[in-house]
């Protein structure tokens, strides 16, 4: 039998790889986490967060983030023991002080004050400050859809995108979410770097030997390049579509920086220490009710929209392959040497 050049690359692939339960998935990262200066609250936080990463494929923000988590522990650049605590700064506007830990700690503290400010008036803020964050967004706006409420998130980081026409980073990655509710059915949500691609993912395709689309980004001397090494090592990202990708990036930073009042990229490099975990930085999410604001039918309304998205051909609704994937309950394949080296951290 002859194999062709993707089975060959997925054969190579699969020597390099362990397979893992979900449960054990969690309990290495919640071990590993403990060992490393988190208490008991802080690490379930972000064990929970790793391992639905990995449950729904969403790797690049699953145990691939573990060494990170651990760096910032070690540096105490971050607080395992960080208490954060809710604010109300209006009736509908909610402050958390994540107390200088892991954002996962302060979501869990701050969402269901969100929930009940947005259940009874329609409308609610949650703003974050004090954290750090290293996980995807989807998880707190599908949280919030799976209230029956539309959820938006954003948040900035550390430079590592260039504003359209310049060749320097100014911007993060910056990613944003949105969800929206179906009743009896799973939620419509998407994550998405406002940048061509997440840095997680160029970080994960310079490991695993893969290019990435020419474009994603420019090296050391400003030429665009398909090579991720050379845009993680020196290189720049890009925004996706130029100019408008850019400005949502500039408006991420106004929402979850200047409005959150915490730092803006360029404030958050220069107070970071480099030690390869999340920088200092805060997050801005809304939720609302569209029981409240759009009547009681909204949601056999808006079926009507998703009935005529999905009966084109080729469509999918944003978050399907992720819970496609959730139906799975077995072991996921996770890089052999990443696997080692969080163990390594335990010792």
């Amino acid at each position: 039998m002859i194999l062709d050049k993707n089975e060959i690359r997925e054969f190579l692939l699969s020597m390099n790889t362990v397979d893992l339960s979900l449960q054990k998935i969690y309990d290495l990262a919640l071990s590993t986490l403990k060992f490393n200066g988190c208490d008991n609250m802080n690490a379930e936080a972000v064990a929970g967060t790793v391992t639905d990463a990995e449950r729904d494929g969403s790797v690049s923000h699953g145990l691939f983030r573990i060494p990170g988590y651990v760096a910032s522990l070690k540096s105490r650049k971050v607080k395992g023991n960080a208490r954060p605590s809710n604010k109300f700064l209006t009736q509908n506007a909610i402050r958390v002080d994540g107390d200088y830990g892991f954002a996962p700690t302060s979501i869990k503290v701050g969402i269901p004050a969100l929930i009940e400010t947005t259940a009874k008036h329609g409308v609610g803020v949650l703003t974050i400050t004090n954290t750090h964050h290293f996980a995807a967004l989807w998880h707190e706006t599908e949280t919030l859809a799976e209230k029956n409420l539309i959820g938006i998130a954003c948040t900035a980081y550390k430079p590592s995108v260039a504003p359209a026409g310049a060749k320097k980073p100014l911007f993060g990655t910056n990613p944003i979410s949105f969800s929206w509710p179906r009743k009896n059915n799973t939620p419509v949500v998407y994550d998405m770097a406002t940048s061509t691609m997440a840095m997680g993912e160029v970080q994960v395709a310079a490991r695993d030997g893969h290019k990435i689309p020419f474009g994603t980004g420019l090296n050391k001397d400003g030429k665009k390049t398909d090579n991720p090494n050379e845009i993680a090592n020196g290189g720049v990202l890009l925004t996706f579509g130029d100019y408008k990708g850019s400005a949502i990036a500039m408006m991420i930073e106004l929402l979850a920086a200047g409005l959150v009042g915490d730092l803006f990229s360029f404030e958050a490099a220069k107070q970071d220490n480099n030690d390869g975990g999340p920088a200092r930085g805060g997050e801005f999410i809304m939720a609302l009710s569209p029981e409240l604001i759009a009547g009681k039918n909204w949601n056999e309304h808006s079926e009507k929209f998703f009935q005529q998205m999905k009966g084109l051909e080729g469509v999918r609704l944003p978050g399907e392959r992720r819970h496609k994937n959730r139906l799975d309950k077995g072991p996921r394949s996770i890089n052999k040497e990443l696997v080692e080296k969080i163990i390594s951290l335990s010792k």
